[in-house]
């Protein structure tokens, strides 16, 4: 097997170097093109590739400028930006070196040579192109999954005034490296909006990283968002990069941010502020460069009253905020939503099904979607899946007693006090208990609400 590598391009006038450079190469090198007019280059590369181009500077009967050098340089990064050039010059100094470099070369290298600098220079620059292509190809196909994963979330739809203001946000907002938050109710479509803020930014060819911080557990949190080098704990069999340093250059969306203790609250801060992280069992910091876009759905604002969240940190995130409203603010959007997914889905399932009736619309026009619009779209799904007509019709829509509005109407008795007890009860359930969001539906502070709870012994 050949131990021959590259493919070698050889610009010179002089004959005597041409044959010099194509003996010391030929042993190693797998091809080799040399010539002696650099007026045939745009022609070569236009149709072949090279690992290195080896550039003669002068190529006029006495000049020693290099001036021509530099203008073959200059076309030759036109047609292939990523070409490796390495001058070769009888009349070289330390100007022109730095120029040469400056100017997009790769290495400077005099006449004579010495046979053993020569062959370092050309496999270290082999070595250089091949670790470009590498990273295109890496690139590419980064970008190719990102455009996967990114498909669901490219839908997002919205005619009324509530949702055009988002549109109009996210356009003033995406090309700046602005760190954003996001707040709206679960089901709103805050990673929707994540998503489209990195896909028209000018990091929208880099990574997206999306971390749900409400999974992650507070022992594993320097970890999965930091990194840990093999051996800072039990099961640290192998280093591993946290997710900021994989975001490096593209965007972080870190959702649910209100569900962070002030401890990690502190870290985080940190983080954000120095823009570097520390390894867990490391101690040199890796800087890094990332897009922050934070949500929650929580009333942070409240949390910042009651110490429940540093303001310091609020103001780091949010130097833009965008609002995402419920459904039963947006109604409006509710036909257009339904018929999205209905196409959706009829696809998906190849269900017969053309369409919607109007007293099924009507009836998921007034129901008022606690869910938001990730339950339209569930409750469309089941419907086409179960559906035995060509019309979806009310029936085909089993909405849940939760969307009663807070049960209003089913209250047993006129008492204020019994009533309040009642309208607790009923919203800390639909709630699964989170005092936050209960206390934000009901208009009440935390504080407030515990301060009921206490008074009736809930």
């Amino acid at each position: 097997m050949s131990d021959k590598t590259g493919n070698v391009l050889i610009v010179d006038d002089n004959e005597d170097i041409l044959f010099a450079l194509k003996l010391l190469l030929k042993p190693h090198v797998e091809k080799i093109e040399i010539l002696n007019r650099p007026d045939g280059l745009p022609a070569l590369l236009s149709k072949e590739y090279f690992d290195v181009i080896l550039l003669d500077m002068n190529f006029t009967k006495d000049a020693i400028s290099g001036q021509e050098g530099f203008g073959w340089l200059e076309k030759i990064l036109e047609i292939d930006p990523k070409a490796v050039v390495v001058f070769i010059t009888a009349y070289g100094d330390a100007e022109k070196a730095v120029r040469a470099i400056k100017s997009g070369a790769t290495d400077f290298i005099l006449k004579p040579w010495q046979n053993e600098k020569m062959l370092a220079t050309i496999f270290s620059c082999i070595k250089l192109r091949r670790s470009r292509q590498e990273t295109d190809t890496l690139r590419s196909k980064q970008k190719e999954i990102c455009a996967v994963l990114d498909q669901p979330f490219h839908e997002f739809i919205g005619n009324s005034p509530e949702m055009q203001a988002v549109f109009t946000t996210i356009k003033k907002v995406a090309q700046t490296d602005a760190n954003v938050l996001i707040l709206g109710e679960n089901g709103t479509g805050k990673e929707l909006v994540a998503r489209a803020l990195h896909r028209n930014s000018l990091r929208n060819e880099e990574v997206f990283i999306s971390v749900d911080l409400g999974s992650i557990s507070e022992t594993l949190f320097e970890s999965e968002l930091f990194g840990h080098e093999k051996g800072a704990f039990t099961d640290a069999k192998n280093a591993k990069p946290g997710r900021f340093e994989i975001a490096s250059k593209g965007t972080i969306f870190l959702d649910e941010i209100g569900n962070l203790t002030l401890p990690l609250q502190t870290k985080l801060l940190t983080t954000i502020e120095r823009r570097e992280v520390t390894r867990v069992g490391a101690n040199k910091p890796i800087s890094i460069d990332v897009r922050l876009i934070c949500a929650t759905n929580n009333d942070i604002h409240t949390m910042v009253n009651e110490n429940e969240f540093r303001q310091d940190l609020l103001y780091r995130v949010n130097t833009v905020e965008i609002h995402l409203p419920p459904l039963r603010e947006r109604t409006g959007d509710i036909a257009l939503l339904t018929d999205h997914f209905l196409k959706v889905y009829v696809k998906k399932y190849r269900k017969p099904i053309k369409g919607i009736s109007s007293a099924a619309l009507k009836k998921l026009n007034q129901y008022p979607w606690p869910g938001n619009v990730r339950e339209l779209q569930h409750a469309i799904e089941r419907a086409v899946i179960m559906s035995e007509s060509t019309l979806l019709s009310p029936d085909d829509f089993i909405l849940t007693d939760q969307g009663k509005k807070s049960g209003l109407t089913e209250l047993e008795t006129y008492n204020l006090e019994d009533m309040e007890k009642q309208i607790i009860l009923k919203v800390l359930k639909q709630n699964q208990g989170n005092i936050t969001q209960a206390a934000r539906e009901l208009g009440l502070t935390r504080t407030s609400l515990y301060r009921r709870m206490e008074k009736y012994g809930l």
